[in-house]
């Protein structure tokens, strides 16, 4: 088959699980930009790093080549559209992405830009699920990953843009690329191959060869000039986004731990804090302490058309496990329905194997005995065995929520024991850890006087002499 010259070619921005973990940002629903026409170039032809520039950053695809004319498809229908996958490599330049503002016309549609090929897969000889593409640099492996995973399947893509733009025979939509792009200089060599290793006759592209050579020409003082910073550095090369320095530090932490729920809920209730607990759980693992900051999801009542919708793929549920860090706590609106489970054992070694502190459910669990034989743990109210979709939705993440009655936000402290879980607004901490460990030095002193004899009047809160007392004994 021979590679038409597309009149349009559509880029995805975001797709691959693996890419969406690096960048720190997960999409709800597809994106796109346009990339012009004459930036497509064949294998073989070398692409030039514009003079003054230094972030030119390889992205290996999976190349749609579009086979009839597609307005207003469905999803259900998008993939029979397709008339040949094929391999492309998604140029772009990270110093001229201030100059974009977001369109990418600049950054990523220069001539030479797009290469595509060399070879066409017919699409009917392969399933979209099961393609692989694969980038070399300098002949060394840097990018894999499988179409298996992917948060937005091809045949939504062609169905999604197909409601707006009327999609010609020979258009392009480039798929998405899996974490792996990086930095290229003048004299490496980027190779992609984009096949089907399980389909008859393992199909490939052929791999798609772009040489790289150094701009002669400066950019024209009349434009907008490259500009860098650390953060488009650290986008180009691939280097994933620190998460921000959490304020747990292993001090407060310390002290946090000194004291029992049952102390800082008393704390709380002095400062007019009545409503800071989750209420109606218990734990997996009521031995264990949980601390650390709340990250949230939200279920919404099983509807049949909006589960469809919001159900499959990489839903919000799947976003939330898959983008926890060290030190959070994902806390999950269930609305208290107990008539399903909202976490299993994959999603919650999942949380485990993200670093995270643990997890907290108004609803049900499932596969509760793996869910108890891991370290974090997960405070719920009950275990069921019936899947996500017989009551819930997953809809979104992030945002404010409600908990077994208890108001979360985002960033919230969490802290649970065998007594229950609190929230704890952050701006409250240091003055409520104060409270509770002066309040539990006086209950040790008190537990002592009691253990002697003494009578719990004028003892058991602390008032008159016994103040006195307390402060020679402190």
């Amino acid at each position: 088959m021979t590679i038409p010259t597309p009149g349009t070619v559509i880029a995805l921005h975001l797709n691959y699980p693996s890419r969406i973990a690096q960048r720190g940002r997960t999409p709800e629903k597809p994106s796109y930009f346009i990339k012009p026409s004459g930036s497509v170039s064949a294998s073989g032809t070398p692409i030039e790093r514009p003079a003054g520039t230094e972030l030119l950053a390889f992205e290996g695809e999976v190349a749609l080549v579009i086979g009839r004319t597609a307005r207003r498809v469905s999803p259900e229908e998008g993939w029979s559209y397709v008339a040949a996958v094929t391999a492309a490599n998604d140029f772009g330049v990270y110093d001229l992405r201030l100059a974009d503002k977001g369109s990418n016309l600049k950054s990523k549609g220069g001539d030479g830009f797009t290469p595509l090929g060399p070879e066409l897969i017919p699409a009917e000889s392969v399933d979209p699920k099961a393609l692989r593409v694969r980038t070399w640099v300098n002949g060394e492996l840097v990018q894999e990953d499988t179409t298996a995973g992917l948060v937005f399947d091809f045949g939504l893509l062609v169905a999604d843009v197909s409601q707006l733009l009327t999609l010609q025979p020979g258009d392009v939509i480039l798929t998405g690329t899996p974490a792996g792009s990086s930095v290229v200089v003048p004299g490496d060599v980027v190779e992609v191959e984009v096949d089907a290793p399980t389909a008859p006759g393992a199909p490939s592209s052929g791999r798609l060869v772009t040489p790289v050579v150094e701009g002669a020409v400066p950019m024209a003082q009349f434009g907008a000039q490259p500009a860098v910073d650390d953060l488009q550095r650290s986008e180009a090369w691939g280097t994933p986004q620190a998460p921000k320095p959490s304020i747990l530090t292993p001090d407060l932490k310390a002290r946090i731990n000194s004291v029992g729920t049952a102390t800082l809920s008393a704390q709380l209730r002095k400062l007019g804090y009545n409503n800071v607990s989750i209420d109606g759980l218990h734990s997996t693992r009521p031995d264990a302490r949980l601390l650390g900051l709340a990250r949230t999801l939200r279920f919404i009542p099983n509807r049949e058309d909006l589960f469809e919708s919001h159900g499959g793929g990489f839903n919000a549920q799947k976003r939330a496990f898959d983008t926890l860090n060290p030190d959070d706590v994902l806390v999950i609106e269930a609305r208290g329905e107990t008539g399903t489970g909202t976490v299993g054992d994959i999603l919650a070694l999942r949380a485990q194997v993200r670093g995270a502190a643990g997890i907290v459910t108004d609803g049900g669990v499932r596969d509760v005995v793996a869910v108890a034989a891991l370290d974090i743990p997960t405070y719920y109210a009950n275990a069921h065995p019936a899947v996500l979709g017989r009551r819930h939705v997953p809809w979104d993440t992030d945002l404010t929520i409600a908990c077994g009655g208890a108001a979360v936000q985002v960033g919230d402290i969490i802290v649970g024991d065998a007594d229950g879980v609190l929230v704890i607004p952050p701006f409250l901490i240091e003055k409520v850890v104060a409270g509770a460990i002066e309040q539990e030095h006086q209950e040790k002193f008190i537990a002592e006087m009691v253990a002697g004899g003494e009578s719990v009047d004028g003892l058991y809160p602390l008032a008159g002499a016994w103040k006195e007392r307390y402060e020679a004994w402190k």
